[in-house]
């Protein structure tokens, strides 16, 4: 190990053979772990220059402490879905006496990474994060961890760590607003999602394709398209309108996209919902100010950024063990308006 880099958790953890919820309770004094074994431990932490998160550490034992910051990655400030679960984050986060470091991913991996080594250096008490779209390689994640700084994923979660979340219920979202197309006479509806290597354009696909099979309804990948923002549903729309049997309803990953798909339908000729119905998944303000009024599934990113907030700030202050890995889901409900039947 490089002299100048310093001892994480799971270094010690490797070097002693054991795991790092162990080292983790032996350094915060856990009674879970015998006196002698915490001694152990702790010798060899101080010998090795381990120095755990200053602020985390202090806030763990003192309810009373000069500066509170909570780092945030948001992939992009123009969705309103993430612009609300910030608002939940900072209201949460400010009535407990925490402030918040936000920063922009802008969708791309080497920024974020950056960002985490930045609120490293900066000794942020945690970090809540949704990972960028082209985010393929997390040990960036698992530094953070692994330096005792908590860390809590929304919305796009990393399965490739073992990191808290909270997400929406995408599968079920997705699967009742097919459902919702289907029993209002669609039966070709095409689905425009995000890249399939995120968890949550996996669940709304298999949303999607169990709520056609559910119905008797074949997939056809002909009309299954990567599209999560409104330009390129623009550039793409008409090419599915040109198939010789046109889908008769799109779904859509997110109201933008929905909105890009009903400009350039009614632009074609088609009135909707009575050719074509469309569906989109966030319930933005957006959402009511196309025409017709946009159908969606509404995600209630206010109380998924407060959810974020609550579980890392209980961690921080040592309300709930830093190893313990929460997941919470918070409900969907499809908004019916005048875009489908």
């Amino acid at each position: 190990m490089d002299k100048d880099t310093p001892m994480t958790m799971k270094d010690i953890a490797r070097e002693l053979g054991i795991s790092v919820a162990t080292v983790s309770r032996a350094l915060s004094d856990s009674p879970r772990i015998s006196e002698e074994r915490r001694k152990s431990i702790q010798t060899f932490a101080r010998e090795h220059n381990f120095y755990p998160n200053a602020i985390g550490e202090a806030l763990r034992h003192s309810r009373v402490m000069p500066m509170r910051v909570i780092g945030v990655i948001v992939p992009e400030f123009t969705h309103y879905y993430f612009s609300s679960i910030l608002t939940g984050i900072e209201e949460a986060a400010s009535a407990r006496g925490y402030n918040i470091m936000v920063a922009l991913s802008d969708e791309k991996y080497e920024r974020e990474v950056r960002i985490c080594e930045n609120f490293h250096r900066n000794k942020v008490c945690g970090v809540i994060v949704s990972q960028a779209k082209d985010t393929h390689n997390y040990d960036h994640y698992q530094k953070l961890i692994d330096g005792g700084i908590p860390l809590v994923f929304y919305d796009r979660i990393c399965t490739g760590v073992n990191a808290s979340r909270v997400v929406v219920d995408d599968y079920l979202g997705a699967y009742n607003a097919v459902t919702h197309l289907i029993e209002s006479g669609c039966k070709r509806i095409a689905f425009y999602g995000s890249p399939m290597q995120m968890q949550i354009s996996k669940n709304r696909y298999n949303g999607y394709v169990d709520a056609l099979l559910k119905h008797g309804l074949a997939v056809d990948e002909k009309i299954v398209r990567v599209c999560d923002n409104r330009g390129d549903a623009e550039t793409i729309t008409p090419e599915i309108l040109a198939l010789d049997h046109r889908p008769d309803a799109f779904f859509a990953v997110n109201d933008d996209t929905a909105i890009g798909i009903l400009y350039t339908v009614k632009r074609a000729g088609f009135k909707v919902p009575d050719d074509i119905s469309i569906c989109g998944f966030t319930n933005g303000q957006r959402a009511i100010a196309c025409d017709p009024m946009l159908t969606t599934v509404e995600q209630r990113g206010h109380l998924v950024g407060e959810e974020a907030a609550e579980i890392l700030m209980d961690k921080v202050e040592g309300l709930s063990p830093i190893e313990k890995i929460e997941k919470r889901v918070v409900r969907t409900r499809l908004i019916i308006r005048g875009t489908t039947k």
